[in-house]
């Protein structure tokens, strides 16, 4: 199934809640809703949101790391080990 046919509108997603949960282990392409024509939520299935959010979060963790990497702020490996073995 397409991306295309996975837009379906408010009313779709009222009547049919059911079987789009149940559809979801066959395909598991998110749903986007449409209100009016526009497109107004998306509706996934739990695992590719989990997995979504793991993402977002490693993503976020390398961003943080290359801001602290571009101020200057770490050590070598080296020294960050022999920090670690005197706090034991």
């Amino acid at each position: 199934m397409s991306l295309a046919t996975q837009i379906k509108p408010i009313s779709y997603l009222k009547s049919n809640a059911a079987d789009i949960v149940k559809n979801f282990t066959a395909n598991p392409e998110p749903l986007i809703i449409t209100q009016n024509g526009e497109a107004k939520m998306v509706v996934m299935e739990i695992g590719a949101y989990e997995r979504q959010q793991e993402t977002l979060a490693l993503l976020k963790l390398l961003a943080l790391s290359r801001n602290d990497f571009s101020r200057g702020n770490f050590q070598d490996a080296d020294a960050f080990f022999a920090e670690m073995t005197r706090e034991e």
